[in-house]
């Protein structure tokens, strides 16, 4: 039996504390502009509803509505991120989308059980993903040229499937599956993940003190995690009515998070993304981590067109027309590389509620609908300035590495 030497103390102790500069690194306008940009937007909506004499914006009800309103976006721009991470992009997720519910919706219409409806419109999705993924990494096509052909023929076969017309159903069970609210008591969640993310910037603070990491995150979390559980204690409402919708959009950001930030599956589409033929040199199977994108593009499109439909009970072949550009822009909002290599799904579902939000403040504050549009475009071109502009900046102050 061996045993395994422990690491000597000078080793641990030589690792140097992390400088100011590292410490305030994450709230840089390149790293965390989005965030400042939501909430600026929400402040600019707060205060304009208090003067006009209008109902409280952030109000429960109107905050639910805001995140309800995001989840079909929110979700195909978690997934886009992933997609671009990876170094492609698709085109094809409204028509992908718009596919998979009418086909719930025709084998529903059949008589079929609702489950058999769900998987084989998921199945619609996850085809059409494999087909794009094939395309691309087994022909070497061009991913813009694939999902723009894909998207135009998948629309040509949803009209083929209903003829040209709209189609819906009667039946309930698919609405009562997806459908409906769950209330929740934000006030005792939001203290209870303050308290968390207080407790990991407390085991942060003592590994950086122990000199085993050097990352500077410690005092941040503790008072991030401090401000969060005293914040929403006075300011969150006791009754927050969540639809299910809302807490399948929070589930799937969640674990595409984690799975990316800390697994060895996440850092290899990461690196994939960067630099392919030094993570082919490095061992990664490249086509897989290819591939795999563009099918979870496919699912989670159709997840949404059964989402869409389990809400209107309806569907027509134009339906979620031009749903992929704001999902890009969504994700262009976080922050998201179109080069690859690059990207963060939770500042994308912040990309994605600040679309939705200018949308819901523009209808709270009746402003003119000929302006939207145009307001968000601004928005849209200004945030992928400041982020260019910050990461010239940034690559500037950096020091060249000294020449041996």
């Amino acid at each position: 039996m061996t045993t395994t030497a422990p690491r000597p103390a000078e080793t641990i102790a030589s690792r140097p504390a992390p400088s100011m500069r590292q410490r305030l690194e994450p709230f840089r306008l390149q790293r965390a502009g989005v965030v400042y940009a939501f909430a600026l937007i929400l402040l600019t909506f707060t205060l304009a509803s208090e003067f006009t004499g209008r109902p409280f914006y952030l109000s429960p009800v109107n905050s639910a509505n805001i995140l309800d309103q995001t989840v079909q976006v929110g979700i195909l721009a978690i997934v886009m991120t992933i997609c671009l991470i990876s170094g492609n992009f698709d085109l094809s997720v409204g028509a992908t989308a718009a596919l998979g519910a009418g086909v719930t919706l025709t084998v529903l219409n059949t008589g079929a059980g609702v489950t058999v409806a769900v998987l084989a419109g998921l199945g619609s999705g996850v085809l059409m993903g494999l087909i794009n993924g094939a395309l691309v990494q087994g022909i070497g096509l061009n991913a813009f040229i694939v999902t723009l052909g894909t998207m135009t023929g998948v629309r040509g076969l949803l009209f083929i499937l209903t003829d040209g017309q709209s189609i819906q159903t009667e039946r309930a069970d698919l609405g009562e599956l997806f459908g409906g609210v769950v209330p929740i008591n934000a006030k005792v969640w939001a203290a209870i993940a303050g308290l968390a993310v207080l407790a990991l910037g407390v085991v942060s603070l003592r590994r950086e003190r122990m000199g085993q990491v050097s990352s500077g995150y410690g005092p941040w979390l503790i008072g991030s995690g401090a401000l969060l559980a005293v914040f929403s204690l006075v300011f969150f409402p006791t009754r927050w009515e969540l639809t299910t919708q809302v807490y399948i959009f929070a589930a799937i950001a969640v674990i595409a998070w984690l799975v990316l930030r800390f697994t060895a599956v996440g850092r290899r589409l990461y690196a994939v993304g960067g630099n392919t033929e030094s993570a082919r040199l490095s061992g990664i199977p490249v086509a897989r981590y290819k591939i795999t994108p563009f099918v979870l593009n496919g699912f989670c499109a159709a997840l949404v067109g059964i989402l869409y439909v389990s809400r209107f009970s309806a569907i027509n072949p134009q339906a979620m027309t031009g749903l992929e550009l704001t999902v890009i822009a969504a994700a262009i909002l976080g922050g998201t590389s179109l080069f690859g290599g690059a990207g963060n799904v939770l500042k994308s579902v912040v990309g994605a509620l600040i679309l939705f939000t200018l949308i819901n403040g523009f209808g709270v504050m009746n402003l003119g609908a000929n302006y939207q549009d145009l307001i968000k475009g601004v928005v849209i071109i200004g945030a992928a300035t400041v982020y260019v502009l910050a990461e010239r900046r940034g690559t500037r102050r950096r020091p060249k590495a000294a020449t041996p």
